[in-house]
């Protein structure tokens, strides 16, 4: 179901979505993903992994379409339980090559499977310069769960970075 809900989304043949429609489909999902897999794998003791979660929406719906945060988080206590990661990962290059990034990607996904996944990446730079923005506020507002890997890094310095944050979050919860 949530796959259905993010393909959705993600098709830029969706055309223009409400703000408030886009960001109750992105809740939708993750209502989805929590009842499916999050709190299942949780409950049976296992390390969760995800590579969006609520920081996402806030950024995207929140800044980019300037719903704000309040009402964002509001829907995130009230939708998701308040669940919150133990850690989470942002990896944000400059905005200008975040932004070509992105499009390549999807340029290069949409050549193999077919599946077009750029709505988003129609937006204009503005769009985006709210989310980028949006993102920096939330990594400052919470820095005991975010670890900001910020800059034009190599991949080898971002792994880098990212192993030793798993690794410290690991042992501070003494799974290693």
């Amino acid at each position: 179901m949530g796959d259905r809900i993010r393909e959705l989304l993600l098709d830029s043949r969706s055309g223009s979505i409400a703000p408030m429609a886009e960001m109750a489909l992105m809740f939708a999902d993750r209502a989805q993903a929590i009842a499916e897999v999050i709190e299942p794998a949780l409950a049976s003791g296992k390390i969760v992994l995800c590579d969006r979660f609520t920081d996402s929406t806030e950024a995207y719906q929140g800044g980019g379409r300037e719903i704000g945060s309040t009402t964002v988080l509001e829907l995130h206590r009230l939708i998701c339980g308040d669940l919150q990661p133990d850690l989470t990962l942002l990896l944000l290059p400059s905005l200008t090559v975040s932004l070509a990034r992105a499009r390549r990607r999807n340029d290069r996904a949409g050549a193999q499977s077919g599946k077009d996944e750029g709505r988003f990446e129609k937006e204009q730079d503005a769009f985006f310069a709210r989310v980028w923005e949006k993102y920096r506020e939330i990594a400052a507002r919470e820095p005991d769960r975010i670890m900001l890997i910020e800059g034009d890094l190599t991949v080898d310095d971002v792994h880098e970075q990212i192993v030793e944050a798993v690794a410290m979050r690991l042992s501070e919860v003494h799974v290693i």
